[in-house]
């Protein structure tokens, strides 16, 4: 037998750069305290609780039939890159083509690939905060510089324009929004993504939009895209997918719309890390961008309904105040009226009032103070939560505000 010898895995230092996701952490101590015997309501994770629409399940099980098991080309197949850019071309009034198209397993490759594509150590990267915990992660890893901009309450969680300007400097190589946002649902409003397009379309600057959750809105008019903006679709980043819009968060398919020369750059990045996508998803996602769309329209029908449940039951808790978002699924309560940390606050309603729910502050510095709560779930079971939260709050003294 051979003799054993010492050795010790080292990683490389790059990783200590890595963030993570709250969400799955909670998800897991929520599992755990289930294990246990305790009931708990679960609104920390972010994917709709509707079925993925039957004909993009059936396009899948045709797609499985047909022999669409094998590689496909690296940038995804031509037919779902077309239809994808017909679709942008039309909901934004640009001109997008084929060229311009990269599918990914998940949107997050676009979110991986564009900034390790386009940053250089030292680069800064305005990002908003609170927002999408990756943003940060990423940028740290590029070894780029974070520069998080707050989202303001009063303004409906959108930039205060002049800090915005200020926070722009000759080392900002990369712009990230997000709108309708994650954690507060909020959107920002058409003038203010003017304003921002008139600051950025002159300089040597690349935006990445995340629009992810773009056609999840309860306003008249849909949110407003920086690409449709004069001068920005040829430096601007469309991320989006199909998990949140068609219940497809398990599929992993996402993709970008993005300028040709770093699309080429993304699909070289797919190369080394993925390959492709898998045929089969995609021919799925053909069927969700040109079927009916019907499932999308009462899926979020039915968002909208609970949102102003949600938002409704939790204003009337001591301590909480929660503005209707705009778009999204997620309720994102002003909880400093309880005189509670915020991380202590959710720690609180997981233990002891069995609701599952995300402190603000995991979305960076400026959400703590609130909860994040995914109204993707049960009306019976929203409504429940509000009960039991309602039975936790005797446990704080509202502040006098």
């Amino acid at each position: 037998m051979a003799t054993a010898t010492m050795y010790e895995l080292r990683l490389a230092r790059r990783m200590g750069r890595l963030g993570t996701e709250t969400a799955f952490e909670v998800l897991n101590k929520a599992k755990a305290l289930e294990r246990q015997g305790k009931s708990i309501i679960h609104l920390e994770i972010g994917e709709p609780d509707f079925a993925t629409p039957p004909h993009i399940v059936e396009a899948a099980k045709r797609a499985l039939d047909e022999g669409w098991t094998h590689y496909g080309p690296t940038p995804g197949l031509p037919e779902l890159r077309e239809a994808i850019a017909v679709h942008v071309s039309g909901t934004h009034g640009i001109r997008a083509r084929l060229e311009n198209v990269c599918v990914t397993p998940g949107a997050k490759p676009v979110l991986f690939f564009s900034i390790l594509a386009l940053v250089e150590p030292g680069d800064e990267v305005i990002y908003p905060d609170p927002g999408f915990p990756i943003y940060e992660s990423m940028i740290r890893f590029a070894g780029g510089t974070p520069v998080p901009v707050p989202l303001e309450e009063a303004r409906g969680f959108s930039f205060d324009l002049d800090l915005f300007r200020d926070r722009l400097t000759a080392r900002t190589r990369l712009v990230i929004l997000n709108s309708p946002h994650n954690p507060t649902g909020g959107a920002i409003p058409r003038q203010d993504i003017a304003a921002l397009a008139a600051m950025l379309c002159e300089r040597d600057v690349t935006v990445l939009s995340d629009e992810i959750y773009t056609r999840i809105y309860y306003t008249e008019e849909a949110p407003a895209s920086i690409a449709s903006f004069p001068g920005m679709a040829d430096k601007t980043v469309i991320m989006d997918g199909f998990s949140k819009s068609y219940a497809m968060t398990g599929w992993r398919i996402g993709y970008g719309v993005m300028p040709e020369p770093l699309a080429q750059a993304v699909t070289k990045l797919m190369v080394n890390s993925n390959s492709c996508t898998a045929s089969f998803t995609q021919r799925a996602g053909i069927a969700a961008l040109t079927g009916p769309q019907d499932g999308l329209v009462n899926m979020v029908r039915e968002f909208h309904r609970r949102r102003d449940a949600l938002c409704q039951g939790l204003n009337q808790v001591p301590g909480f105040r929660c503005a209707l978002p705009d778009g999204a699924f997620y309720a994102f309560p002003n909880v400093t009226g309880t005189g509670m940390d915020s991380k202590e606050l959710a720690d609180l309603l997981l233990n002891e009032g069995g609701v599952s729910c995300l402190d603000g502050g995991c979305f960076g510095p400026h959400g703590a103070g609130y909860l994040r709560l995914s109204y993707a779930n049960s009306m019976a079971n929203l409504m429940e939560a509000v009960e039991r939260i309602q039975k936790v709050a005797p446990r704080w003294t509202p502040v006098t505000r």
